[in-house]
């Protein structure tokens, strides 16, 4: 199967990654960092989770709040152990989504719409393969047509044809 590209940058699109609609078509919300957070998560977040621990890092073993995390709220979209700058991006967003401190509501909200951003990648992905195998299809359709008009001899009928006399007359 091969992979929808970003519009942007041209990388493959993986449903992991935060996608936008960007004039029809897909790309990365932020093409240095696929899978950024984007600005609704990044308000849930704040709004919901400033005051408890957000992000684990596996490497230094911090639990980090998310003022505590290396971020530019405005800009990066990621987020960064202070310690050992390990990417924890994954883990805030899999805390964003299991956080029970957001009201249900916005939690059911929050996983519709990434799960949505989700199927449109994977729908993305199939419609791609089937295009690609209509194309290869008329392309095998349209060499045998060649072949067959290449194989195929000339026949010359005469300039004047007399035209057919009854019999008996």
């Amino acid at each position: 199967m091969q992979q929808q590209e970003c519009q942007q940058c041209s990388r493959p699109i993986s449903s992991r990654d935060t996608v936008v609609l960007d004039q029809g078509h897909l790309a990365h919300l932020d093409c240095e960092k696929p899978r950024a957070l984007s600005a609704p998560e990044r308000a849930l977040l704040v709004y919901y989770c400033w005051d408890h621990v957000v992000g684990k890092c596996a490497v230094c073993a911090s639990h980090l709040r998310v003022g505590e995390l290396a971020s530019d709220f405005l800009d990066n979209r990621t987020y960064m152990c202070p310690r050992c700058s390990k990417d924890l991006t994954d883990s805030v967003r899999a805390h964003l989504y299991g956080c029970t401190f957001l009201p249900r509501v916005v939690r059911r909200r929050a996983h519709a719409a990434r799960e949505a951003a989700r199927r449109l990648v994977q729908h993305s992905h199939q419609l791609r393969d089937a295009a690609e195998v209509l194309v290869q299809a008329a392309d095998t359709a349209l060499a045998k047509s060649r072949k067959g008009k290449r194989g195929m001899t000339l026949v010359h009928l005469p300039d004047t044809v007399e035209p057919r006399r009854p019999k008996g007359k």
